[in-house]
């Protein structure tokens, strides 16, 4: 008997995006979007088209370039909104209108003061409106995991009888155990009628951390959608993380007899690119595409791998796309050789971004003698994986001292217009972002959140990344630099950060 297919509806862009300071510019989700494309998975839910014209357009844009999946636009069970999606969404080669709308009773009450009937006939109004569009509509019942059940199956059975095709049942605030979950999910099967009509799709939270074993238990009881995001992104506690729920059904297919269509070996590269784009680091320890998820320190780890490496590894680090971290550039390789590379590692540059590219790898090789993949990877996206910059780092200068005060001075790129400053700090990362701050006066009103940094290789000559959160009000953006000077990968990413927020315009959040 052939093992039945799990639907991959990747939400990276819309639910991931909503996490506090990792919203994307329209260029930035354009190259996640390929990259999902390249995953292979399902769906893309590309944004929510309403919330904002930036997110419209992304919807729009994205809808036009991914032929080899779905792509989806979340729209409230409001005609302006599903009008708005399909707008957005018309261009696509396989375009999903997904409406929603609440059904617990704490959020009927006290969000939507609303009474159950009049959920029902706006939730079967909502799916008969974007029936009208196409025949590819998904409707969620968000905070399914703590709705009634009875009411919940009276829904589902409604609005699959108006018309969805694909009908979503998600832990909205990560609140159910596995076994819970999975016994509503049964329910849902085993009494609405025509539940043969619709594919069942999940979406949990992680605030219990119980994201992707709410979603394993749901498949085990007849779900065959799961809705995730790359590392987990999300609101508050992020989403059922993609790569274990995919890993999971590939490692354990004595357990779960499924199969999914995602090329398990891009998971790596979507990894790393969504943490780029997003600011947001990966845990050293997170499993699958952690730095730590397939070393080994412990001796008795050591040595049972180097006999036989299923002793401690359930997969094979080939299979998610990790290769071994080889030195295979130096200052004397050429734009050839480079390019290549970059062919290998996955990235499709445009001849001047190439060039850009291949200017900071000289500049990285004279102070860098071996260069490994994850060098080269950070220093593109570093250069090129960025929005267009209001403001760019021209020269900085720093001393500091056991003795001395350090002092900072630093010259940027305005638009176009040349701007100095100077300036003392407790410190010389601090000094650095005081004399940006006499260029920058916005900077004042600003509460810097997050301040970290990482080795990306290994070595006193290891190139450093930053990552900072800035937040202005509402509104916060969280960016990245990576250079073998730490104080100057810290500039980078404050300004970095900078650029995101002076490109950020308001945008309204709703989650499911």
């Amino acid at each position: 008997m052939a093992e039945e297919k799990i639907i991959i509806f990747d939400t990276t862009l819309r639910d991931g995006e909503q996490s506090p300071g990792a919203s994307m510019t329209v260029d930035e989700k354009l190259r996640v979007a390929k990259q999902l494309e390249k995953l292979r998975v399902d769906v893309i839910e590309a944004g929510f088209p309403v919330s904002s014209p930036g997110d419209f357009e992304a919807v729009q844009r994205i809808a036009a370039l991914i032929k080899e999946c779905s792509v989806a636009g979340l729209a409230r069970a409001k005609v302006v909104d599903i009008d708005r999606a399909w707008e957005a969404l018309s261009g696509a080669v396989h375009p999903r209108i997904h409406t929603f709308i609440a059904t617990s009773p704490i959020h009927m009450r006290h969000k939507l003061d609303m009474q159950p009937d009049q959920v029902v006939e706006a939730a079967v109004a909502a799916v008969r409106h974007a029936s009208k569009y196409t025949s590819n509509v998904e409707w969620s019942a968000e905070d399914a995991g703590r709705s009634d059940i009875d009411f919940l199956c009276r829904i589902v059975e409604a609005v699959i009888a108006a018309g969805a095709t694909t009908v979503n049942i998600p832990d909205t605030v990560g609140y159910t155990l596995p076994h819970e979950f999975g016994e509503r999910i049964r329910i849902l099967t085993e009494r609405v009628s025509n539940i043969h009509r619709a594919t069942l799709s999940v979406h949990c939270h992680n605030d219990l951390g119980l994201a992707v074993a709410n979603s394993l238990a749901a498949i085990l009881q007849g779900a065959r959608q799961v809705e995730c995001t790359i590392n987990g992104l999300g609101e508050r506690a992020g989403n059922a993380a993609l790569e274990e729920v995919v890993m999971a059904i590939r490692t354990r297919r004595d357990l779960l007899p499924f199969h999914v269509g995602v090329v398990t070996t891009e998971i790596s590269r979507a990894s790393k690119l969504v943490s780029v784009v997003t600011g947001f680091p990966v845990q050293p320890n997170k499993a699958i595409v952690g730095a730590n998820a397939f070393a080994h320190e412990a001796g008795i780890h050591q040595d049972g791998v180097l006999k036989e490496a299923t002793t401690y590894e359930i997969m094979t680090p080939d299979s998610v796309g990790l290769t071994a971290n080889r030195m295979v550039l130096g200052k004397l390789s050429g734009r050839h050789a480079f390019r290549d590379r970059l062919e290998m590692l996955g990235y499709e540059l445009s001849s001047e971004h190439l060039e850009r590219a291949f200017r900071r790898f000289k500049e990285v090789a004279d102070k860098k003698q071996e260069l490994f993949d994850a060098d080269i990877e950070a220093l593109v996206d570093d250069e090129v994986i960025r929005e267009t910059e209001h403001y760019r780092l021209v020269r900085l200068h720093v001393a500091s001292g056991t003795q001395d005060t350090p002092v900072a001075a630093v010259e940027l790129d305005v638009q176009g217009s040349q701007v100095r400053g100077a300036s003392w700090g407790a410190g010389p990362v601090d000094a650095v972002f005081q004399a940006i701050t006499q260029v920058v006066p916005e900077l004042k009103g600003m509460a810097l959140q997050l301040y970290q940094v990482h080795a990306i290789t290994g070595g006193t000559d290891a190139q450093g990344e930053v990552t900072v959160r800035l937040a202005k009000g509402d509104q916060v953006a969280q960016g990245q630099g990576a250079d073998s000077d730490v104080i100057v990968a810290s500039a980078k990413a404050l300004i970095n950060a900078l650029n995101k927020l002076a490109h950020k315009g308001g945008r309204a959040r709703q989650g499911i």
